[in-house]
Formats: C-alpha cells, structure tokens, sequence
C-alpha cells in the first residue's frame, strides 16, 4: 500500500509539474498563479527552501531571513541593498504596479501647442520676447516626456523582477519535472521486474516471500538488536531459497574440477548447482557465485558485528535482487562441458542414493586417455604417415 502511494503522489507531481511548465511556456496563467501552483509543486517534492521563497512571493519579502534576502539578489529587488532599500512587496504587486504603469503610460499625451507672435491688424508691427514664449509652450511637452520616460524606466525595473521571478521558477519546475521523469522510468523497471520476482517466488518458493515482511518491520525498528536478527532472517531467506528451488540430496556435482556435496547444509552449492544447469556463459557463473559467496558472508557475519541500520537495508534489497536473478533463470539444455567447466574431459561424476556410480553418457563413450589419435594442443586427429619413400637418383 505504501509502495502504491508513493507511486501515485510521484505521478501526480510529474503530471502538475507538466502542466506548470506549459503554463509557464505558453502564458496561460499570471506570475501570481504561477507562484500559488509552483509552491504546490514544491510541497510536494519537499523543497523546503523553494517552498519559503515562494511564500515571500506570495506574501513578502523580510529582512530577517537568510533566505529571503538571498532572493532579494536573485530577483533584481535592491535598488540601495546598504541602506537596505529594494522592492520588498510579493510579486502580486509588482504585477499590479507593471499594469498601472502601462495604463498611464498610454494616458499620456503630448498636448497641441500654437506659437506665433503676429497681431490680428495686418497694419499693426509686433514686437515681443520669442525665446520666453516658445519655453512657455514647449514647457508642457518637456513635462509630459518627462514622466513618460520616469514611468518607462519604473515599468522596466518591475518587468525584470517579474522576469527574473518567472524564470527562476521555470527552472525549478524543469529539474523537477525530468527528476520525477526519470524517477518513474525507475519505478516502472523496479516493479515490472518485482511483479515477475514476486510471482516465480510465490510459486516455487512461498517461504521467501512470507519471511519478507518480517526482516522489513525489524529493520524499521533500527536498534542493534533488531538488526541482527533481521540478518538472520536473510540469511535464512538464502538458505529457504535453497531448499525450495534445489532440494538437498546425497548425490554430488563436479564444477571447474571441484566436488559440490548437495546435502541439507550445503545451501550455497545447491544454489550453485542450480545455476550450473541454466547458465551456459562461465562468466556469468563466476559472477554469480562470487556474488552469492560475499553476500552469505556479509550477512553470516553482521550477526555478530555491527552493521548499520543502512547497511542492514542495502543487505535485504541486494539479497531480494539477487534472488530474483536466480529465480528467472530459465531452465537451459547445457552442455556437459559447459556444466563441468572443463572442455577437455567432459565427465560428471554422479553418485546415486545407492552408492553405485552412474557414468555420464557423454564420458561413456570417450576413448581413454592417450588412445583418442588427437593432438592435445591442436584438438583434432592427428594424421597417420607411412614410411617416407626414397626418392629415386637423377641420371646426370
């Protein structure tokens, strides 16, 4: 159940993050929206420190958080940062001042101005002071591109907050997004291979399974105590695989030149063994067999030495991984060589619960040593030569 939920939440926040970064995109939604579901986001991933400088966004800015005035550089809001001055106010408002500023701006407007000395009486000379009268009507013009210009660069500071705001919340909502991406890519592997695990384990060996809970609540208790035994029940989890999917028995198997005894107690030969008939690669075999004896080890002994709470859980998913390896190994027709690890004398020695030696098919019909006519360094038959004849004497 837990596993289910944590699945969902991971989708419904690559799902939000998504949509977010559409919104952001294609300008569906206002700077202050934005905020409001990029905190959701944040809350959701845990990003504490995200989360409270959206909430200065949301509510203000202070000057007694480290963290809030780090953002107060990170947006363009100093205009005096050592007379602590700046635009303190959330992003709400600086939105709000960016339209009322675009409004005024297209209120302004360069008033019509007529100047000219001249008198309505044609017979009539005028004299007057031009430069005075031409400042008087052009003093209204400079006034109005005065405050358009004042306005103009008042409206591009507060455009640059709301940008910088914008695209430092884009970029945490794309780390976001490709985390959560590759994170479900992960889950969808982990549980398309543990649904596979779990049902071939179900079926050929229950036990295993039943144990799992078990060393899983042990090792949530974390004291030593409950470490220790929940390495003994892995250990133990081996040693029921074993028996489950290799009973033990009297009869005995020959790998790379070595004797394995497949009694109740050779747990690990039995799982070697099992390997041996599914595994034609010795590479791999090698590999699995190293991996098994270091595994047993480690948990034999952290029974009795200390092993941390992390180093307990890592032992559990290693020993279920591995496992699980073993179990899907489907069964293969391996060569007797192959199965012996060694080429050149393909035999298995196989002893039956009577005690009588049975002699592989393969062995029985092998000639005996030094009677096969084959060159050991060449590998194949060596070709028979009579007596070399005399070559005849040439006439002179």
């Amino acid at each position: 159940m837990l596993r289910q939920e944590g699945t969902s939440k991971n989708r419904h926040s690559r799902d939000l993050a998504e949509e977010l970064l559409a919104d952001i995109e294609l300008g569906r939604l206002s700077g202050e929206a934005i905020v409001l579901k990029a905190r959701r986001l944040a809350r959701l991933v845990g990003s504490e420190q995200i989360s409270e400088w959206l909430g200065y966004e949301m509510f203000g800015y202070n000057s007694g958080s480290t963290t809030a005035l780090k953002y107060m550089g990170w947006t363009g809001r100093w205009t005096d940062q050592a007379k602590n001055l700046g635009f303190w106010g959330p992003l709400s408002v600086q939105e709000a001042t960016i339209t009322s500023l675009q409004l005024e701006l297209q209120a302004l407007r360069t008033p019509d101005v007529t100047y000219s000395v001249s008198s309505a009486n044609p017979n009539e000379f005028v004299t007057g002071r031009p430069n005075l009268g031409a400042q008087a009507a052009t003093g209204a013009i400079d006034r109005v591109l005065a405050q358009a210009s004042q306005k103009a660069n008042a409206l591009i500071q507060y455009r640059a907050i709301r940008s910088k705001v914008i695209a430092l919340t884009h970029s945490f909502v794309t780390n976001m997004y490709y985390e959560l991406l590759f994170s479900g890519f992960t889950e969808s592997i982990f549980e398309r291979y543990k649904a596979q695990v779990d049902g071939l384990l179900a079926q050929n060996a229950s036990d295993v399974l039943q144990k799992l809970p078990a060393v899983y609540d042990r090792l949530a208790e974390g004291d030593a105590e409950a470490v220790s035994q929940a390495l003994t029940s892995v250990r133990r989890i081996v040693d029921s695989f074993a028996d489950a999917v290799y009973p033990a028995s009297k009869k005995t198997v020959e790998s790379g030149g070595n004797v394995l005894q497949l009694g109740p107690s050779n747990h690990l030969n039995r799982i070697n063994a099992y390997v041996i008939e599914r595994v034609t690669s010795n590479s791999r075999r090698q590999r699995l067999r190293q991996q098994l004896s270091n595994l047993y080890e480690r948990v034999s002994t952290g029974v009795h030495n200390d092993v941390t709470p992390q180093e307990a859980r890592s032992l559990l998913l290693e020993s279920y991984l591995f496992l699980g390896e073993i179990i899907t190994l489907e069964q293969q027709v391996v060569p007797a060589e192959l199965a012996l690890g060694n080429q050149q004398r393909p035999r298995v020695g196989v002893t039956s619960d009577a005690g009588g030696a049975t002699a592989h098919p393969v062995a029985a019909s092998a000639a005996p040593d030094g009677a096969t006519g084959m060159r050991p360094e060449e590998g194949r038959p060596a070709a028979r030569r009579g007596p070399r004849r005399q070559r005849a004497p040439r006439g002179e």
